[in-house]
């Protein structure tokens, strides 16, 4: 009869590993919530100064293509770039959507320890003073256009939940 404390826990097991899981779910959806809101911002901003993506925007082949299945390193490293590029374009109606780029990262980072991910090193990040030539305005609404486009892959992507 000692093993009743064994069939409590037995029974309780499955219990327990939901109760351990809702975190990461909740961090997931604190991660697609502000995707969303970034999404939003980039709309705001876009209607707000009238900018449009259908300029020549040549020479910035650098921003990263959405790749075909989404990891959490190669989603950091998309991330790292954008934020970069925002930060580079010294715009002060971009900060805060470089603000939500650097939580959106932690959260990556977060989703990546709780898989026992290695946590992402991002180098050589590209940087636009080679293409000083560029208007900023042609820059800027690109360089939107496309984070709204890999924000919006990211969004559907994150539903089959990202491996490392």
């Amino acid at each position: 009869m000692h093993c009743g404390p064994l069939r409590l826990l037995l029974w309780l097991w499955p219990y327990l590993l939901l109760i351990q899981a809702k975190p990461i779910d909740k961090v997931q959806d604190d991660t697609k919530n502000l995707i969303e809101t970034i999404v939003t911002r980039i709309n705001d901003i876009t209607r707000m100064r009238s900018l449009s993506s259908s300029q020549d925007a040549s020479g910035l082949n650098f921003i990263p293509d959405l790749y075909p299945v989404l990891s959490l390193s190669k989603m950091d490293r998309i991330l790292a770039i954008y934020q970069q590029l925002l930060n580079n374009l010294n715009s002060q109606s971009l900060v805060q959507l470089s603000n939500d780029l650097m939580n959106l990262r932690e959260l990556a980072h977060t989703l990546a320890s709780s898989k026992n991910c290695p946590l992402p090193v991002t180098n050589d990040l590209a940087s636009l003073d080679d293409y000083q030539g560029i208007s900023r305005d042609t820059s800027e609404a690109t360089v939107l256009s496309e984070l709204q486009g890999t924000m919006k892959d990211m969004l559907e992507q994150m539903d089959f939940s990202p491996v490392c």
